[in-house]
């Protein structure tokens, strides 16, 4: 079987790429082809990247993209590039395709001609706080496009259970939704651990960027500074220079920035040498990072956004605070700095459930229905 996936970025530090490489090695491992096609922009530095690329047998094409007009005012997050001419020759046997942007609806054109399965996983693009015109772009563009093209995909897969009731309000039928989270590769559980380095005490791990609150834990540092942060991941250029304005103006020299890791060995070795996993984000739908972080047995605190609330029993597999209230988030590192082996137990044990090698298995069950 030939799979194609279709995502907007397939390099740098993004969670919809984390997705769909992860998914992608299984589909190989259980003997699958999988190409892969998206643009040639990496995520979080906006860099042009190769045109072409392959990982452990995956093939990528990226094609030469452009941002919209509308989406260079309101938006930096979606781009349109063509590839409706590959699809037609490179006739796979399904798609999967993600996010409700411009791109799915063209691989669902192409697949409705071609009668192949179309699958479309939404990544939970709801309850965010939008400007005034990108929310009325938001709405437009779900009224005229979403809501009459969005039943015509063979599935919607949901990523996360809070999803499901936008999912419905935006007309998807019950029928169509399926939900297979977001997972973690299986290296994460079976690496051999190693302790943690002394001066690392809490690590953030993932972009850079104004979503992800880092005011918050900067603050939170200020308050704690017997204690040391890495902030480790690709960066906004403008979002850094102003955390790093931030952290100088308060005088802050606990908190250390570090570069990108994309190696998976080295990925599970930083996560080791830290005490504790915080996300400080303003909002997230499924972060894979929480996963990642708990099964090597960190204590994990995030922010109490949808995505947080969904992975996280508070005081039961992990802590979470109020968005953008750094004097909690400091209380709550301070009292749990030397850890809570059952909470952290609790954690390794959440995290189980989310394994790629058990989540690949709804897919194979979803391809198998007539």
């Amino acid at each position: 079987m030939k799979i194609l996936e279709i995502c907007p970025f397939s390099a740098g530090i993004c969670g919809v790429w984390t997705r769909v490489l992860s998914e992608s090695k299984e589909f190989v491992k259980l003997g699958y082809g999988v190409i892969v096609f998206s643009s040639n922009i990496e995520k979080g530095t906006g860099n042009i990247v190769s045109c072409e690329d392959e990982i452990e047998k995956i093939k990528i094409k990226r094609f030469h993209s452009k941002t919209g007009l509308i989406d260079k005012i309101l938006s930096k997050n979606v781009t349109y590039f063509n590839f409706e001419n590959d699809l037609r020759r490179l006739k796979p046997d399904l798609v999967i395709t993600h996010l409700l942007h411009p791109h799915s609806f063209k691989a669902l054109k192409i697949c409705k001609e071609l009668s192949i399965p179309c699958y479309l996983v939404t990544h939970a693009p709801f309850n965010v706080k939008r400007g005034l015109l990108l929310d009325i772009a938001t709405k437009f563009y779900n009224f005229i496009k979403v809501k009459t093209k969005i039943n015509q995909f063979t599935k919607v897969i949901a990523v996360t259970k809070w999803e499901v009731p936008y999912l419905l309000k935006l007309g998807v039928r019950k029928d169509k939704i399926t939900y297979i989270p977001n997972g973690i590769p299986d290296e994460f559980f079976k690496q051999k651990k190693s302790g943690p380095i002394k001066g690392r005490d809490v690590l953030f791990l993932g972009r850079i960027a104004p979503i992800k609150g880092l005011e918050t834990l900067i603050l939170a540092a200020k308050q704690l500074p017997d204690i040391n942060f890495s902030i480790v991941g690709t960066h906004e250029e403008d979002y850094l220079i102003k955390i790093k304005k931030l952290i100088k103006s308060e005088n802050i020299m606990n908190v250390k920035f570090y570069p990108p890791i994309y190696d998976l060995n080295d990925k599970i070795r930083l996560i080791d040498q830290h005490k504790i996993f915080v996300l400080s984000s303003v909002r997230e739908a499924m972060p894979q990072v929480i996963l990642e972080a708990m099964s090597r047995g960190k204590l994990i605190i995030s922010s109490a956004t949808d995505g947080g609330k969904e992975l996280i029993n508070h005081k039961k597999n992990g802590f979470l605070f109020r968005i953008g209230n750094y004097d909690m988030l400091a209380k709550i590192i301070k009292e749990n700095i030397n850890g809570n082996k059952n909470i952290q137990k609790n954690a390794i044990q959440t995290s189980r459930k989310y394994s790629w090698s058990f989540l690949i298995k709804k897919y194979i069950k979803l391809f198998n229905e007539k």
